[in-house]
């Protein structure tokens, strides 16, 4: 099996101005790019690179779209979407259809040199969250090479002091065993249980974890897992600029729409 890797979480917002200031003012991110692709789905974007991995904020500018209809459905904003990338698509794509699974999107984007393909599937056929599998080209393969959603020039804007990578995300579940073995026929890896209700997933740089609902928010994205370089200066900034800092089996975390960023 060739690679599958973690790549990019996707948040949604209702107020993407608000979002994207308090991420560069608390996790000293830079924007990297703006798609314009995502407007035919009635949205704008903020997207955010840190050491080939990507935050990504959209939100709604009309009424009646999916993004909208999830905050709805959250009871505001929140974790939207986990993104992996691999170099066997069709593969991909086989598994997901043998397995009965809708597919949201089949997308091929191609602009100037950079080409994403992109399987959004169906989260009520996964569970825990929107999943999506996509395949960049024409350089891909390196963690530093091609990604079509970052646009050209991406690597210009990775310069955090305080963050390095996204390392993981949880998504709470309403059957956690459920979606974990759903996700590892989905994807081919395995997952190991931790404890009694919370089980885990490997990719090559990261994992995605199933643990119970730990909210009235239903099933979504609940966490995200950063590789820090200064987390206490990411505290500080949280203090700063009034943003919810707090502790979480040990770790400290802040509160960023709707998700508890992890600091580690």
């Amino acid at each position: 099996m060739g690679y599958l890797r973690l790549r990019q979480i996707c948040l949604v917002a209702s107020d993407l101005a608000k979002v994207e200031k308090e991420i560069a003012d608390v996790l000293g991110l830079e924007i990297c790019f703006r798609d314009p692709g995502v407007g035919k789905y009635g949205l704008h974007n903020a997207l955010f690179a840190m050491s080939g991995t990507f935050l990504e904020v959209v939100s709604p500018l009309k009424d009646d779209t999916a993004a909208g209809r999830y905050i709805a459905r959250r009871k505001g904003d929140g974790g939207y979407m986990y993104i992996v990338d691999c170099d066997d698509l069709e593969r991909r794509r086989d598994v997901i259809k043998g397995a009965g699974v809708r597919l949201v999107e089949d997308l091929t984007s191609t602009e100037g040199t950079l080409t994403g393909e992109a399987l959004h599937l169906h989260p009520r056929d996964t569970g825990g969250c929107l999943l999506s599998v996509d395949r960049h080209s024409p350089d891909g393969e390196s963690m530093a090479g091609s990604y079509k959603w970052a646009g050209e020039d991406w690597i210009s804007h990775d310069r955090s002091k305080t963050v390095r990578a996204i390392s993981g995300a949880r998504m709470q579940c309403d059957d956690p065993s459920a979606v974990a073995a759903r996700w590892s026929q989905l994807l081919e890896r395995p997952v190991e249980r931790n404890d009694r209700d919370t089980w885990t997933m490997e990719l090559d740089n990261a994992r995605a974890r199933f643990g119970p609902l730990e909210d009235d928010r239903g099933e979504g994205l609940a966490s995200v897992r950063l590789s820090c370089r200064d987390p206490k200066a990411i505290l500080a900034n949280a203090e700063r600029h009034g943003v919810k800092v707090g502790e979480a089996h040990g770790e400290p975390y802040v509160g960023l729409c709707g998700v508890r960023f992890v600091l580690a």
